[in-house]
């Protein structure tokens, strides 16, 4: 039974991030470890409600409650066991998940404080770790049935770790020369440092799993021999296609780039300096994108465009502006907008953001201005007011507002526009939607018979715990269409949808 007054005895406290001027100087996780009293306390909050909306705010259907509890018991490994009975990566989604469990926590009703339920998670996860490492499970008699999985993001890591348990031969095909997908090379180091993914990968490996990377499904491997060789195949290809501003005068000058490139980039030279090798910060034909030493400007105001300014700090860039099409949002929820307990539009301020750099609100870039030779120095913008009329937005800008920005580099963070096209659709017969996403049938299946998807591929950009519940999801589909025994947990069908007020 939890303690009726844990919520009173103790505030909500996260452990101290790492001193600004010291974090900057490397590409180390943010957060340092949460001393064991710590999460102890913030677990004791949890009054392990009568009905616990954190689980509905978590599409993997998480047993907050009960490993809350276990953690204030000092039950540790009990704990780790009640995580992972739904969540193949807590140590990915502690870290790298934006909580909408947190928002729907009862205690956040009235403006009050939630259970850190987001940082007790990655502790458990950690302990997982520190009290005897990710030990395989045990995997049943091989079923004789084979299944390809095409990426290694969390959907595809985690339906293949599904179907391995269940007795089927599962190869997971990567086109990039390292295992992760948008983990590997999209999410820099100070958000998560690349042994969590080493960890797991080793971990399905002795369950069985076996990867194939730097083999890009469609062209080194056609279609039809993907078909040939396996029962079933699963698309979790992600939705790296990045959202573009060819209309804005200027966009082809030299200096300006999506975000991902510059991720990519510099994710390689932090992995580069790992292996004890030298790297640069270039693009795939050795142009620099390097923010050291320049005038950034970064345009969105989400989770890519924060990664690309905690990335500019480290690379030691002259100064950066991140400009936020949208006015300024409030601090606190909305109740008359975001009624608890959906995910509020609020103020979200990110450890980079407390490293440096200066955030514009309600603003649009004009031009990006060139410096003569083709290279940009300097973006024109003006002030905006955006609305909505009939489904469409109107962005319309401020006469007299006009300014321009310094500029070497300029990272477009505005969104994704879906799954990228690629041969291997053409060759299996499957097409993208309107919005550049897969459409999947209620048993998760495309178009065609055999063929999967799940993911951002399916859903568009997401978050985490979205695509490691529909690989899960998907991974039961598939176990049931080759007539496996029994059933796998199914979190979520392809119409879920995140909690939302009607």
């Amino acid at each position: 039974m939890p303690d009726p007054n844990g919520f009173l005895r103790y505030d909500r406290r996260l452990p101290a991030r790492r001193p600004v001027p010291v974090r900057i100087m490397d590409w180390r996780e943010v957060y340092p470890p949460a001393g064991e009293e710590l999460i102890r306390e913030q677990a004791t909050r949890c009054m392990d409600c009568g009905i616990p909306f954190c689980h509905d705010g978590c599409p993997l259907g998480n047993r907050i409650p009960d490993w809350n509890d276990l953690v204030r018991t000092g039950n540790w490994d009990a704990a780790v066991e009640s995580l992972h009975a739904t969540n193949n990566f807590p140590e990915f989604t502690g870290r790298l998940c934006p909580a909408p469990c947190e928002a729907a926590c009862v205690l956040g009703l009235g403006g009050q404080q939630p259970v850190t339920i987001k940082q007790v998670e990655v502790e458990i996860a950690d302990a997982a770790v520190a009290r005897g490492g990710l030990r395989p499970r045990p995997v049943p008699p091989p079923t004789g049935r084979s299944v390809a999985v095409v990426g290694s993001g969390p959907a595809g890591l985690a339906a293949a770790q599904q179907l391995a348990r269940a007795g089927h031969a599962v190869t997971v095909y990567e086109r990039d020369d390292a295992l992760g997908g948008l983990l590997r090379y999209g999410i820099p180091d100070f958000k998560l440092e690349k042994r969590h993914i080493d960890r797991r990968l080793a971990q399905l490996a002795a369950e069985g799993v076996r990867f194939r990377a730097g083999v890009n499904v469609g062209v080194d491997v056609t279609a039809e021999q993907l078909r040939a060789e396996h029962d079933a195949v699963l698309l979790a290809c992600g939705a790296l296609a990045g959202r573009d501003a060819p209309e804005t005068p200027g966009r082809a000058l030299r200096g300006v780039h999506q975000a991902m490139e510059h991720l990519v980039a510099a994710n390689r030279v932090v992995a580069a300096a790992g292996e004890g090798r030298p790297a640069l910060a270039v693009l795939p034909d050795g142009t620099p994108i390097d923010a050291a030493g320049r005038h950034v400007v970064i345009i969105g105001g989400g989770d890519t465009a924060a990664d690309c300014l905690g990335v500019a700090h480290r690379q030691g860039a002259a100064g950066v502006h991140q400009l936020d099409l949208y006015p300024q949002p409030p601090r606190g929820r909305d109740e008359a907008r975001d009624p608890w307990p959906t995910w509020p539009w609020i103020l979200r301020e990110y450890p980079a953001h407390e490293e440096g750099g200066e955030r514009v609100f309600a603003v649009a870039v004009q031009e990006f201005v060139d410096d003569g030779t083709g290279a940009v120095r300097a973006v024109r913008v003006a002030e905006v007011t955006v609305e909505k009329r009939n489904g469409r937005r109107i962005v319309t800008p401020l006469p007299g507002t006009e300014r321009e920005l310094p500029a070497d580099l300029v990272l477009l963070a505005i969104g994704f526009d879906g799954t990228e096209e690629q041969p291997l659709l053409g060759q299996l017969g499957v097409v993208r939607n309107a919005r550049g996403a897969v459409d999947a049938r209620p048993d998760w299946r495309t178009g065609v018979d055999g063929v999967f998807v799940a993911g951002d591929m399916h859903r568009g950009a997401s978050l985490i715990v979205w695509a490691i519940a529909e690989g899960r999801a998907a991974a039961a589909a598939i176990h049931a269409y080759l007539g496996g025994t029994g059933s796998l947990p199914a979190p979520v069908d392809p119409a879920a949808q995140p909690l939302a007020a009607r």
